[in-house]
């Protein structure tokens, strides 16, 4: 079955997989914090963020920017305590679920390193540079 962009594909209890996965993976980051011995300065700032996901994921809204901010700050809380980075990356990838989105047919887009141009500026082919010695 041919699924529209935009649509998610639903669990059978009618929940999005990417909203069980984060859940899931929030959960486990907040036992895995609970149970840890060591106390850091930090902790509390993990637990209130991962309160902040587990909230956004019950009200069904999760706002993609506001994710990844509270990653970044339970990332930068408990980051030094290895024990707990496999639970992190947990949380880090289910977050990233719902930041994929699918990327368009065509042309590449424009911008900066978006495809062939110049390497400085001023750096046009058949042009000459006033300050290149080979010039004119």
């Amino acid at each position: 079955m041919l699924r529209s962009v935009g649509q998610t594909r639903v669990t059978r209890s009618g929940e999005d997989p990417r909203a069980a996965e984060l859940r899931a993976a929030v959960s486990r980051l907040r036992r895995e914090l609970a149970g840890h011995p060591a106390e850091f300065g930090d902790r509390a700032i993990a637990e209130d963020e991962l309160a902040v996901l587990a909230a956004m994921v019950a009200a069904g809204d999760p706002e993609v920017r506001r994710m990844r901010r509270s990653l970044l700050l339970i990332a930068g809380a408990v980051g030094s305590v290895s024990a707990l980075s496999p639970a992190l990356m947990q949380v880090r990838a289910a977050v990233d679920l719902f930041a994929e989105l699918p990327r368009p047919a065509g042309p590449a887009p424009c911008g900066p390193g978006a495809g062939p141009g110049p390497a400085a500026p001023g750096d046009f082919p058949g042009t000459w540079r006033h300050d290149d010695p080979s010039g004119p």
